[in-house]
């Protein structure tokens, strides 16, 4: 088979960092220069098609490389009408000449700067490779004359076990996920479907567990608009709870889990930095679908890195309070609280990792989704049920299961109350984050699905509509929010402060163009009159516009007169138009 080591003439071996490989290449890693892949058209071949053709290249160290990772939009063929390759096209074209913005929610790497990441992804991109799967892996669905079917399944199946090992060679990992139909079954393929696969979030966990000094997520939602991935999306979606086509492969992934972790955890311990150490210590349980680990205080100390005077006084970014918080371990949060360790903390530090400074111990607990035992340990070390953040958004905000609420309601939690300046009762942010357990739960507590509109001014509706993308229960929030009566044609509406912010986006809107702009830049330019349709016209659910329009939802412009038709084609999203072409105004 031959190994993935020979150099390529002329490739330049300084391109990239060494990583130690922790996954074994049993197949070599075939690979498309950018520059041949811009050039072509229509279907995408395959792999031995392409090797005839000398378009195929095996890697070398100092070759950057992108990783594609999709969901096949058909079963004999990835991509039957070419609708993938198009949209990495324009991707790929996009980020040479800056006509295409990736939003950058956070950084993962503390050490890594916007302008780094940017111009990093566009070198990668001006002298890479692409990795994608039709290309350099042998298909028997693509059978070859002359050729045997046995050696190819051989081949193949190397290829396949050796995935892991070109994840974490490649230096771009690229999440190619507009929404298109399956050819086969008419079933939508997008964000939250790619994202329960359990193929593609093993790949997304090689890829982010290495120790690469890059290991952002491009996802690609459509030719024009692209972002990096928001952390907590892939540390909630663990391997073993994904969909595999093949029962079997699911005890495979999980090991490949496991060790990709243990290996992150390693090195860390032993390069840093600490705080990272030990958020993924604390984590492993939780990420690898175990339960929570209960640690004795000599081998807490030691593992996390203590003495009991530091666990006691610590206050960093990960201090041992937070530590036995994230690893789930109530008895030794207990112990820390009888030592007088400081459980008033103010989160710093952790924004990378997708916890946002000012939130306090408790909110760190319910929104890690810890067991009720511990949200009840918490609120009786003296833990306030009703705080609240800088903003306003209070800690009822923060509740991820029907268990969380209970607990809070029995220290007197207010589920009604909008913060303040932020303006959002809780079941905005539940309705946006939360699970379809959750706000059933805060609606049979009578919880107002149209809460009177102030500061940021967004309804439950409008906030579960917006980030719809990427939650397995998104679209069945929705339509239990509809089913409750929330107001499918409110409109947003900014008080106070949050006008600044809007006058803001919309200056930069009018000033550089909208092509120009971040998504978040447009998003919130976008935001004063926008309804829920017009939201998910924006973002490109068709099954979300066609919900609302269900319900009585009209086409609305918002107060820059941008239409629903206007806002899905300004970001790709065509697919969406046909919708409205039925719709009478």
């Amino acid at each position: 088979m031959g190994a993935c080591a020979s150099q390529c003439e002329g490739e330049d071996a300084s391109a990239a960092a060494p990583v130690k490989h922790v996954h074994q290449c049993l197949f070599p890693m075939y690979v498309v220069k950018v520059s041949d892949f811009l050039e072509m058209e229509g279907v995408p071949e395959p792999h031995h098609i392409l090797l005839q053709k000398g378009l195929l290249h095996q890697w070398a160290p100092g070759m950057r490389v992108i990783f594609v990772s999709h969901q096949w939009l058909g079963s004999a063929h990835p991509d039957p009408q070419g609708r993938h390759a198009a949209a990495l096209r324009s991707t790929l074209q996009g980020i040479l000449d800056g006509s295409l913005q990736v939003e950058l929610d956070v950084i993962h790497d503390l050490d890594i700067q916007f302008g780094d990441v940017v111009e990093y992804t566009r070198q990668s991109v001006l002298s890479g490779y692409i990795f994608l799967d039709w290309f350099a892996i042998p298909q028997i669905t693509a059978r070859v004359d002359g050729v045997n079917e046995e050696s190819t399944k051989s081949d193949a199946a190397l290829a396949v076990q050796s995935i892991p090992f070109y994840v974490e060679t490649s230096n771009i990992f690229l999440a190619l996920v507009p929404e298109l139909k399956h050819h086969d079954t008419g079933k939508c393929c997008n964000y939250t479907s790619w994202l329960s696969r359990g193929w593609c979030r093993a790949e997304l966990w090689c890829h982010l567990l290495s120790n690469k000094p890059f290991t952002q997520v491009i996802v690609v939602y459509s030719t024009k608009e692209s972002q990096f991935m928001f952390p907590r999306d892939w540390q909630e979606n663990t391997i073993d709870e994904g969909d595999f086509t093949v029962e079997s492969d699911r005890h495979v992934v999980k090991k490949l889990g496991e060790v990709a972790l243990e290996h992150k955890i390693q090195n860390l311990s032993s390069a840093g930095p600490l705080n990272l150490y030990r958020f993924f210590l604390a984590r492993r349980s939780k990420m690898l679908g175990e339960a929570p680990m209960t640690w004795d205080v000599e081998s807490f100390l030691r593992h996390f890195k203590f003495d009991l005077d530091s666990a006691i006084s610590d206050k960093s970014s990960m201090s041992a309070v937070l530590c036995a918080t994230f690893a789930g371990d109530v008895a030794m949060v207990q112990f820390l609280a009888n030592k007088k360790a400081d459980l008033n903390v103010s989160l710093h530090g952790l924004e990378p990792l997708g916890y946002c400074t000012g939130w306090n111990l408790l909110m760190v607990a319910l929104e890690s989704r810890q067991s009720p035992e511990m949200i009840r340990a918490l609120l009786s070390l003296g833990l306030d049920a009703n705080s609240a953040t800088f903003d306003g958004t209070t800690v009822c905000s923060f509740a991820r299961s029907p268990e969380h609420v209970d607990e809070l309601l029995e220290k007197k939690a207010d589920f009604h109350k909008a913060g303040v300046p932020v303006g959002l009762v809780p079941l905005v942010k539940v309705a946006d984050t939360g699970n379809l357990e959750t706000v059933s739960k805060l609606l049979a507590l009578r919880c107002d699905p149209n809460p009177p509109m102030d500061g940021l001014g967004v309804t439950p509706l409008l906030s579960a509509v917006a980030l719809s993308r990427g939650n397995p229960d998104g679209v069945e929030i929705v339509r239990t929010l509809l089913k409750s009566r929330a107001d499918p044609n409110v409109a947003s509406r900014q008080t106070g402060m949050w006008l600044t912010m809007v006058g803001v986006g919309r200056a930069k809107v009018a000033l550089l163009g909208r092509e120009f702009c971040s998504p978040q830049t447009r998003s919130v330019a976008t935001l004063p009159g926008a309804t829920p349709l017009l939201t998910a016209a924006a973002i490109g659910i068709e099954e979300v516009v066609e919900l609302l329009l269900s319900y009585g939802a009209t086409p609305q412009a918002n107060d820059r007169g941008e239409t629903c038709e206007f806002l899905a084609a300004a970001n790709g999203h065509y697919n969406v138009l046909p919708c409205f072409q039925t719709v009478s105004v």
